[in-house]
């Protein structure tokens, strides 16, 4: 179905481009022409947190980044990830859309570990709409008017509460001033993109606004299984919206959207391997050598291929719709409402064993999710001081129908090949859990935010929420096996249960076994900030802030461990809230008549009881799930500069320094080098056990029950991060057309990172650097290009992860995007 829209959503946009000329009247584009890409200094007005009102970026006093609809069409930025490489703090990763986390400065979601029991700490909003699942941030951007970026909590000025950022990105919206605009793009590995969007008046008070966008590429990793390149693009999305200007003090905006991703994906490619302390017999080359006539089809994760014997699937689809109230009170009084509804269809199918081996024929996890939200909010300015109030309402439903099943090379694979029944496939073969996991999650929230303007250069802001969150869960997983005697049974943690003493059944155990719990949580919680904002002169502001913050409690819903009955451990099925205090202080300043930006800040962020993946002793057990680390710390520095000396060369340089740790972690999950051991030390309580364990990577060593990785980096980060880039033009006239031709460059930096929730020495990603380049001719209406993206073809890798349950050594690699280059051809009127 996407594949058919994306070509039907093509030729519109060739007609429109065909037709467009017609309609438009083309003009050399001034300075300040939205549809020239320039560095994005903030210039423009935009809305953001400080008054809740468009405001000039430059007097904002918080952290915060924007991107403009030009420069996410120059630089091929159509979706989050991509959005990364313009903004150094912003780190996204996505082993599939279900499995994406974004997080800035560090922080924000639990590295290496999906489940719907938990909260974002960074918070995603379009159109002041806030989108509860992470999934939302692999989908193309449609019709994207501005991306703004808010660094910190974000909690007393918009609906949901993040304690990390916001990411807020605003749509074109209609118009009662006919207009439209088509762009297609061809490129490489068969890459094609095409948007349009068209608005005008349907009558005097009522106006309307459509936009389809599409992307298709080939994937970029072979599976020689399938014989089918995987890792493809295949997107579309449709955007909608009426503004119905009621009275003169009164529009209403209805708008609906439709996005569905549908590619040949996900799948991972050889990486490495690494000793463990797991028996030598028992690791990666060994359990290989079990399977005669089988070879990896390379050990080198950039020559792009790999062996997925499962089916492969990764149906993203995501919609909904709202209504958006803007009532004029009076003068200085606005009241807006904005009644929203989500849905979220996930249906997925993986090959987790990371493999060309029938170890596990399926991992699938299809969910389905619909959440409703009703936001009232108040705005009042006056001479000396502006003030907002909120109430947000939040309703969640979620239900996961998953599915694991075992295959015929599981036993020899996943049973100690010591044992006889690591030789029969029957024992593991066919080993089915079916998963049902539900939802419900309400949240409400009361919050305020006062600008008092003590002088005219000073105002002190200061900000209150009070929050309620409550939810309900069910975990339901019920395993089934083969016995000895070839009865289907399920396979049970319970003594005494029927089969339980069965030798194939002990062995299935001892992979999965069945659960069954229903968790709960409910609290209030109070978060607060203030602000302090100095305007040393017109073009130099000072602002220094304190934020009490919290990100709300969850439930474990991906299971927990069980004690020595098999039953499961209910206090490790709910997690803390994060109580964090954030300080920030910085400058902003613009100088030379304007035409340079230069932005500073520094920030301190200190967290207890931090969400993480963890192995908790006190328990008694070694099984990973979702608990609190007891503290982390991020903080650093982070700088912008813009400078536009004439109207034919602009250039930007954005950095940052973030130095994220777990300042005290001690029951951290041994990292690979330190699992799987012949014998496992006993804990003897939080943080401690007896005994020594071996050298990491000693096959057949002893292994610790956790590790403390006190003072060690937090996954996902890297110490630098830079983006640069620069824009020339010269004015020239093509086919009697005046216009542009211009020459651009993007680059981006980042150091080496972690990418395992405790670091390996494994799973270290190199840092690396990319250049994009693109060259072309446009005029006010009209603009053709070529690019190419990462320039010099710099092999790289996205992510690292232990695959096979992390104790066999193999180490699975997502390589980045190759070098990719094309066209595109833009019409606007």
């Amino acid at each position: 179905m996407a594949r058919r829209s994306i070509l039907s959503t093509s030729a519109l946009a060739a007609a429109l481009l065909f037709h467009l000329p017609a309609l438009a009247q083309d003009a050399a584009p001034p300075q300040d022409d939205p549809s020239v890409p320039q560095a994005d200094s903030g210039q423009g007005e935009i809305v953001v947190t400080a008054r809740r009102r468009a405001e000039n970026v430059q007097d904002v006093p918080v952290s915060l980044s924007v991107v403009s609809a030009a420069t996410l069409d120059a630089t091929g930025a159509f979706n989050a990830q991509r959005l990364t490489q313009l903004q150094p703090t912003l780190q996204f990763y996505s082993q599939n859309p279900r499995n994406t986390f974004i997080n800035i400065r560090g922080i924000g979601a639990p590295f290496g570990l999906t489940n719907d029991g938990f909260e974002q700490g960074v918070g995603i909003y379009i159109d002041d709409v806030y989108y509860n699942r992470i999934a939302s941030a692999t989908l193309d951007f449609v019709d994207v008017d501005q991306i703004v970026t808010l660094r910190g909590p974000q909690g007393t000025l918009y609906g949901k509460n993040t304690t990390a950022g916001a990411i807020n990105i605003t749509t074109s919206p209609p118009s009662f001033d006919f207009q439209g605009k088509a762009e297609v793009s061809i490129g490489n590995l068969n890459f094609k993109q095409s948007k349009v969007s068209v608005s005008g008046p349907l009558s005097e008070t009522v106006a309307a606004r459509i936009s389809l966008s599409s992307t298709s590429r080939r994937g970029t990793l072979f599976d020689t299984f399938s014989n089918t390149w995987i890792q493809s693009q295949d997107n579309i999305g449709v955007r909608g919206s009426v503004l119905w200007k009621a009275t003169p003090d009164l529009n209403i905006t209805v708008s609906g959207d439709w996005n569905l991703q549908d590619p040949i994906c996900c799948a991972f490619a050889y990486g490495s391997y690494g000793p463990t302390q797991r028996a030598a017999n028992r690791q990666y080359p060994a359990l290989i050598s079990y399977f005669p006539g089988y070879k990896v089809p390379s050990t080198n994760p950039y020559d792009r291929l790999t062996d997925a014997d499962a089916a492969l699937s990764a149906r993203n689809e995501i919609g909904g719709a709202a209504i958006r109230a803007v009532w004029d009170v009076d003068d200085s009084s606005t009241l807006t409402s904005i009644t929203a509804w989500r849905f979220w269809n996930w249906a997925p199918a993986n090959d987790r064993d990371y493999t060309g081996l029938q170890v596990y024929t399926k991992v699938n996890n299809p969910t389905r999710q619909d959440q409703y939200s009703q936001e009232f909010r108040f705005n009042h300015e006056s001479r000396h001081f502006d003030f907002v109030v909120g109430l947000f309402g939040f309703y969640q439903k979620i239900k996961t129908s998953g599915i694991q099943q075992t295959g015929k090379d599981a036993s020899k694979w996943l049973l100690n090949p010591t044992s006889a029944l690591s030789n029969n496939p029957a024992v593991l073969n066919n080993v089915v859990a079916i998963n049902d996991i539900r939802l419900k999650n309400t949240s409400l929230a009361l919050y305020g935010k006062l600008n008092w303007k003590v002088t005219d250069r000073f105002t002190v802001s200061p900000g209150i929420r009070i929050n309620y969150d409550k939810k309900d869960g069910l975990y339901d997983s019920v395993v089934t096996g083969t016995a000895s005697d070839g009865t289907r049974q399920i396979v049970s943690a319970v003594p005494g249960s029927p089969y339980y003493s069965d030798p194939w059944t002990a062995a299935q155990r001892g992979i999965q076994a069945s659960q069954f719990f229903k968790p709960q949580f409910s609290a209030w919680n109070l978060s607060y900030d203030i602000n302090l904002n100095y305007k040393v002169a017109e073009d130099v502001n000072l602002y220094a802030t304190y934020a009490r913050a919290f990100k709300t409690g969850g439930i474990n819903l991906n299971g927990v461990p069980a004690d020595s009955s098999g039953a499961p451990i209910l206090a490790a099925s709910t997690i803390k809230p994060e109580k964090v205090d954030h300080f920030e202080a910085g400058i902003k300043t613009q100088f030379w008549d304007r035409r340079a930006t230069l932005n500073l800040n520094g920030f301190w962020t200190e967290i207890k009881d931090f969400q993480a993946n963890v192995s908790n002793g006190q328990f008694g057990t070694v099984r990973g799930y979702l608990a609190n680390a007891e503290r982390v710390r991020s903080r650093g520095i982070e700088g912008e500069f813009s400078i536009r000396p004439s109207e034919r060369f602009n250039a930007y340089a954005n950095g940052a320094y973030t130095d994220a740790t777990f300042a005290k972690f001690c029951d951290a999950p041994p990292p690979p080098e330190l699992a799987g051991g012949s014998t496992t030390l006993a804990a003897t309580g939080a943080c401690t056990y007896a005994g020594t364990p071996s050298a990491p990577g000693t096959p057949g060593g002893t292994s610790p029950p956790f590790v403390d990785i006190s003072g060690s980096v937090l996954p996902g980060v890297s110490k630098w991060a830079f983006s640069w880039g620069a824009e020339a033009n010269v004015p020239s006239t093509v086919f009697e057309k005046e216009g542009q031709f211009y020459l651009g460059y993007d680059g981006s930096y980042r150091s080496s990172w972690s990418s395992n929730p405790s670091p390996s020495i494994y799973t270290w990603v190199k840092g690396y650097a990319l250049h994009n380049f693109r060259g072309g001719f446009r005029t006010g209406s009209f603009d053709a290009f070529f690019w190419v993206r990462n320039a010099f073809n710099k092999n790289y890798i996205d992510l690292l992860l232990a695959g096979t349950g992390g104790n066999t050594g193999l180490i699975a690699a997502q390589v980045g995007d190759p070098r990719t280059f094309g066209g595109t051809v833009k019409l606007s009127f």
